[in-house]
């Protein structure tokens, strides 16, 4: 879709990301959102985040219960931030939602952002589809995430890692302050096992707050899962305490059916037969993840390693976890200007001991995909880059919607 109102809405994103929640807040009790009776389950973290979302949601679906989503980025169209167990929102629905917002807000002084409005998009059309339940994944960070506007049955807490150390802090602890920030007076928090200074922020604002919290202690390995991967089993886990701990009650067999029909995009998303991996890895601690899950499904091969990756990443520390699985480099950028060029990409393995492999340049993802592959390639670095792969990859380059977002 290409609409004067989506892009309009793209536009806000020259307003930068602004943390606060002020300005939210005035933006949905303009809206009279969220409506009584809807409620949430809020989820924060670095790694993770949107396949726990993904279990969730699916768990629910294969019940019967028609909750909303909202995560982000998407991958190839806005449309997949918005959802429920149905469909997305349609291109229809973004533009007449977004022309209500437009005029709303056109003579504010402090213009909301880009998130802050497909935020309140997001609610008004949840609550156009008479949903009770909503699971919203946080946008960065947690504390001052426009999300953390509302307040849910259910706080999660995903793996915690470094990344956006710029907006979150420098080391983990501070990063764990901003994420624990979503956890509310007497909500259930859910989390999994962490570093231990993250933990310990954790556990220090959920007694302060006498918020109940539960640690999965173990990843879910009795049941067969719809995504690969050991973290994939972790994940699962943290989904289906959260859901109990929502009181949604539901059969074994039923979450079982959930788990194994999820499916979430440009996580080890295996297409052209298993010959083309696309995984969205695109810090530190996802791409160990990464090298671990491809070893475990592909044990002895190496791959054609398509990467991109924004400049505001740790790239030479990803770059070097991959080395055990690299075959061959082909370095190349994906359509924003957060984009490092592939020539920075390919000096960055000057500065570690880099194995002597093939490395080449390419000027746009479809080249470095047109190129010849004796191996199976894995596509990575970014979910933006992933998501231009994807539309590529199923023959509809046009459909794919550029965001900084």
């Amino acid at each position: 879709m290409s609409s004067s109102e989506l892009s309009w809405l793209y536009s806000t994103q020259l307003y930068g990301i602004k943390l606060g929640l002020d300005n939210v807040r005035k933006l949905l009790t303009a809206l009279e959102l969220p409506p009584p009776g809807m409620k949430f389950i809020h989820v924060a973290g670095t790694n993770g985040k949107g396949s726990t979302c993904a279990f969730m949601h699916s768990m629910m679906k294969a019940a019967g219960v028609n909750a909303g989503l909202f995560t982000s980025p998407h991958l190839v169209r806005f449309n997949e931030r918005i959802r429920d167990a149905e469909r997305e929102i349609t291109d229809e629905e973004i533009e007449a939602g977004l022309k209500r917002l437009r005029l709303l807000v056109a003579d504010w002084e402090t213009h909301p952002t880009f998130f802050e409005l497909a935020f309140a998009l997001a609610l008004d059309w949840f609550r156009q589809r008479g949903l009770e339940w909503v699971i919203l994944e946080t946008g960065l960070g947690g504390r001052l995430d426009a999300t953390n506007a509302i307040t849910p049955e259910v706080s999660v807490i995903t793996r915690i890692g470094f990344d956006h150390m710029e907006q979150l802090g420098d080391t983990l602890a501070k990063i764990a302050t901003e994420k624990a920030g979503i956890i509310k007076p007497g909500v259930a928090v859910v989390t999994g096992m962490q570093d231990p200074s993250a933990m310990n922020v954790i556990q220090r604002v959920a007694k302060s707050l006498k918020a109940p919290l539960n640690v999965v202690d173990g990843p879910l390995n009795e049941v067969e899962l719809g995504l690969t991967g050991p973290h994939q089993a972790w994940n699962a886990a943290l989904a289906l305490e959260a859901v109990r701990e929502a009181g949604i009650r539901l059969p074994a067999l039923v979450l079982e059916q959930g788990l194994r029909q999820v499916r979430w995009l440009g996580r080890f998303q295996k297409l052209r037969d298993g010959r083309l991996i696309l995984d969205g890895a695109h810090n530190p601690e996802a791409a160990m993840v990464l090298a671990g899950t491809w070893e475990q499904a592909f044990p002895g091969e190496k791959a054609e390693i398509i990467f991109a990756a924004a400049k505001d990443k740790d790239v030479l520390a990803i770059l070097e976890i991959l080395t055990p699985i690299v075959a061959a480099w082909h370095f190349t950028a994906f359509k924003s200007p957060r984009a490092m060029p592939p020539e920075q990409l390919r000096d960055l393995l000057a500065h570690f001991d880099a194995p002597k492999v093939p490395v080449r340049l390419h000027e746009d993802v479809a080249s470095a995909l047109q190129f010849p592959a004796v191996r199976r390639q894995l596509v990575c670095g970014s979910l933006y880059l992933v998501g231009e792969a994807l539309a590529l990859v199923e023959g509809e380059p046009g459909s794919f919607q550029s965001s900084l977002q």
